[in-house]
């Protein structure tokens, strides 16, 4: 498999004049962003990718984890990657120094992961969960759990993990029966947990679970359920590691891809009771959880966007190298296979589909760091609210565009795609999942058209679709015409996203049916819109390096023109797709599919 080259040049590029590195170091605590300290902190995470966690990706993936007599052991090489990973201080880039982090904004540490999971998603998927357990932590956790458990997580000489999913509680979470008893300034934990990525392994010497349970007397469904921290060794009051505390690993999954991360069944209980502790007040533990599910659902549309672009890298050199039939136009016999219209077509929608995936979470990160650290509070405000509207269109978007895109590679190499030792068949078998992580991507729609859409009436849909309107207009002060290709198809797209959202917000809330079955090609059409914009944005900054970098703006402003002539006129077929309505999705009886 070919090794991957983190595309430094494009995320910089999108950081400095997409999302806009002046605005972010206009932000409090920003202010030290430069051009030189953000491109030295690339290189040296893309010397690592690319170094030490690439050429792992094939030989885990091959080894897998395993549990050897009650014990998870990783594949060779992960616990001395992992070493250098967190010697580096990688884990805590976007923490709070006072918990012993970086304090670098999340628009920094976005391109940051994409390239662990570019490099080798399996071994990435530990800093992930481990990143959005510190995110709940330093949300909730009191004082003393901060102290005991967020600090050594946010080192990475610890890792954390989220425990949610039962045998007979998948995504229905109101049917969770883990249970928690109070004992003394603890409670006793019990029950059983499966689907925990990496629930147990050997590259850390403790992991703190994050644990859903009901302490007895609870309501039922999802207003009854609290969090615990539960962690695999006991702590003492100075911090120092204890005995095993009573969880362990049962099984781990043999799964599809990813089979290099330990996803693990974990049985709390089997001696009396694991120690877990309460984090915040009880029967609020699914309020807590989302802080870090909404992390993890950035984080894995960002996987989509690592996956495809590792799947291209591979595309695009198979391509070159792949000397087969005829070019019919040059006249010449045996040509690469890049010359071939049709090959080039998938080549041209995966890598401009890939460039609107990686503008769009950059940008959502921006947004979030807004919201974050910006001093007007209504500015803070506006921004959460749009994070929160986009929040399921970057995890859902991005997974199925990853696949979509991964798929497209196999296609690229034809029959050797099929082949495991090409490395074309990995990326698919393990970008799979994504669509499935931290709420199926048919949750994710139902969430942005139930909870986000209509239950806002449609205010931020608008306030985004104002800042589409704007981008278009600046696209009319470029006479060539490729800007007026982009703005024409920008223009046609947006108009019919404004259509879909009058009509579900006339329609929606007086006929559930009509909302949910036209929620995922909605958030499509919002995916692809968005990929638009910031494809348009994506051109007009590559304008301006026309006489600077002449072949880089070049390439650009094309694969920005592919995008809107290609992809935006899909939007027609999805506005079709929500105003017909339900009838003929639901017209079939249970008995005759």
């Amino acid at each position: 498999m070919l090794d991957y080259v983190a595309p430094i040049q494009d995320m910089r590029f999108v950081l400095e004049r997409v999302v806009g590195l002046d605005r972010l170091r206009a932000l409090p605590g920003c202010g030290e962003l430069s051009s030189d300290v953000v491109g030295a902190v690339l290189e040296e995470a893309g010397t690592l990718a690319a170094e030490v966690l690439s050429p792992l990706y094939a030989s885990g993936d091959r080894e897998t984890s395993r549990l050897e007599n009650g014990i998870v052991r990783t594949p060779a090489g992960w616990k001395e990657a992992f070493d250098r990973f967190v010697e580096a201080g990688w884990m805590g880039l976007p923490f709070d120094p006072t918990h012993g982090g970086q304090g670098l904004p999340w628009t920094i540490a976005t391109p940051v992961s994409e390239m662990w999971n570019a490099a080798n998603l399996g071994f990435a998927l530990c800093p992930m969960l481990t990143q959005g357990a510190a995110e709940l932590l330093a949300a909730h956790g009191s004082a003393w759990q901060q102290r005991t458990f967020l600090r050594p997580i946010v080192e990475g000489r610890w890792t954390g993990t989220m425990n949610l999913t039962e045998p007979q509680a998948g995504s229905d979470l109101g049917a969770i029966r883990a249970r928690a008893v109070p004992d003394g300034e603890h409670f006793r934990i019990t029950g059983q947990k499966i689907y925990i990525t990496y629930g147990d392994h050997d590259l850390a010497e403790n992991i703190v679970h994050l644990v859903l349970a009901r302490i007895a007397g609870a309501p039922e469904g999802v207003k009854g359920i609290s969090l615990f921290a539960v962690p695999k060794r006991l702590v003492g009051a100075d911090g120092s590691l204890g005995p095993a505390n009573d969880v362990r690993c049962v099984s781990l999954e043999h799964k599809m891809g990813i089979r290099a991360s330990p996803t693990a069944v974990l049985a709390y209980g089997d001696g009396g009771g694991a120690t877990g502790y309460l984090i915040g007040e009880a029967n609020r533990g699914l309020e807590y959880m989302f802080t870090m599910m909404n992390n993890e659902r950035q984080a894995v549309g960002l996987q989509g966007v690592a996956a495809a672009e590792r799947a291209y890298q591979l595309a695009r050199a198979y391509a070159r190298s792949r000397i087969q039939g005829r070019d019919a136009a040059a006249g010449e016999e045996r040509v690469t296979i890049i010359r071939h219209p049709d090959v080039r077509r998938m080549l041209m929608t995966m890598k401009a589909q890939l460039e609107a995936m990686r503008a769009f979470v950059y940008d959502v990160a921006a947004e979030l760091d807004r919201s974050r650290r910006h001093s007007d509070p209504e500015e803070r405000r506006q921004s959460q609210m749009l994070v929160d509207f986009l929040t399921p269109v970057v995890k859902a978007w991005c997974t199925d565009l990853g696949s979509e895109i991964a798929s497209l590679g196999i296609q690229v190499h034809g029959g050797m795609g099929f082949i495991e030792e090409t490395g074309a068949a990995q990326i698919y078998r393990d970008v799979r999942i994504t669509a499935i992580y931290e709420g199926t991507n048919g949750i994710q729609a139902r969430d942005l058209v139930g909870r986000k859409l209509l239950r806002e009436g449609g205010e931020t849909a608008r306030r985004f679709l104002a800042a589409v309107d704007a981008t278009a207009a600046s696209l009319a002060a470029r006479s060539d015409s490729d800007f007026a290709a982009i703005r024409r198809a920008l223009g046609t797209a947006a108009k019919d996203l404004g259509t879909a959202t009058a009509w579900l917000l006339e329609h929606g809330a007086g006929a559930p049916a009509a909302a949910a079955t036209g929620a995922t090609p909605y958030l499509r059409l919002v995916g692809s819109v968005a990929g638009g914009w910031l494809m348009a944005r994506s051109a007009l900054a590559a304008a301006d390096l026309e006489e600077d970098q002449p072949e880089f703006s070049r390439s650009k402003i094309a694969t920005a023109r592919f995008y809107a002539e290609q992809i935006l006129p899909l939007s027609a077929t999805l506005l079709s797709q929500i105003t017909n309505g339900p009838e003929s999705t639901m017209a079939l009886g249970e008995d005759q599919f």
